[in-house]
């Protein structure tokens, strides 16, 4: 938790001393909650509208308010090279279960595109990103494009859910950049086997992964990969701590299967964090953005 606080400083010191064109606090669902608000960043280049990315924290699914920390991390190579930067909270896995998080994603993407000339977007290509947690709902978010319910066994989710007040707007994303999010939460422990009842993915399912295989299943970008689905970039250093770095080797062999793959990119000696993000990782989430967006 102390390597964690101290990341975040670092990160909100970044963004900080950054400036750009911004709106703060915009409430995308019409409420009041603050894992509802999120953060418009646009660079100052004389454009008339600009390309969309959506930057979503980690937490562990715990954070309702960390969007701040995601402009400071990866949000700002990417306005530095001419994005529109949208950093989103969400509600925590304490306040309310999945899919509750992808729900209030995809609620965000909706009302960018809503609100697309009232905040200079050009949502004609609206990429994601995000670490850890964040890498999590970025990945399920790019494999759920047009998926509304899903159901595996006995276990069924609304994965686009009713949040906010656009629903006849779409929720797809056109490329992703996952860096060290967790992907098949059977194989978080030693890379074979579920993780305690006490985990990050236990809370935000509401009991044990190993007694709701099904959720667990559903909770997995893993179970959603079809061809159809956008590119992906996958980034993850190999000396992580916190999530396995053979979770992005499982992911990156069913994307790959399915011809979504654009690269996986193994960091040596990167950490959860530390190490992974460096100037050659963030030009490479850049660069992949750059290109998906002339498609």
């Amino acid at each position: 938790m102390k390597k964690f606080l101290l990341m975040a400083a670092l990160m909100l010191s970044s963004a900080a001393t950054f400036a750009q064109t911004e709106w703060k606090d915009i409430n995308y669902a019409g409420d009041t909650l603050v894992g509802h608000r999120m953060d418009i960043h646009l660079p100052n280049n004389g454009e008339a509208k600009h390309k969309v990315v959506v930057v979503i924290y980690g937490s562990a699914w715990f954070g309702n308010c960390f969007k701040e920390m995601a402009f400071g991390s990866l949000g700002k190579p990417l306005v530095e090279a001419g994005f529109a930067v949208v950093t989103i909270n969400h509600r925590a896995s304490t306040e309310a279960l999945f899919p509750a998080q992808i729900n209030d994603v995809k609620a965000a993407i909706r009302y960018i595109r809503a609100n697309a000339d009232k905040y200079k977007l050009d949502t004609s290509f609206i990429g994601i990103t995000g670490f850890s947690s964040g890498g999590h709902l970025s990945s399920l978010a790019g494999c759920t494009n047009g998926v509304s319910k899903r159901k595996i066994g006995k276990a069924e989710v609304d994965i686009e859910g009713n949040v906010g007040n656009y629903l006849g707007y779409s929720s797809r994303v056109d490329a992703v950049v996952d860096w060290f999010g967790p992907i098949d939460m059977s194989r978080m422990k030693n890379c074979t086997d579920y993780n305690d009842e006490k985990s990050p993915e236990a809370v935000i399912i509401g009991g044990p992964t190993k007694e709701n295989p099904d959720m667990t299943k559903l909770l997995n970008p893993m179970s959603y990969v079809d061809p159809s689905d956008p590119n992906f970039l996958v980034i993850h250093g190999n000396a992580d701590s916190v999530v396995p770095h053979c979770q992005s080797v499982y992911f990156s062999e069913v994307l790959k299967a399915n011809g979504v793959l654009e690269d996986f990119i193994t960091v040596e000696g990167g950490e959860h964090g530390p190490v992974t993000f460096n100037e050659t990782t963030f030009k490479q989430m850049v660069d992949f953005f750059q290109k998906e967006a002339k498609r």
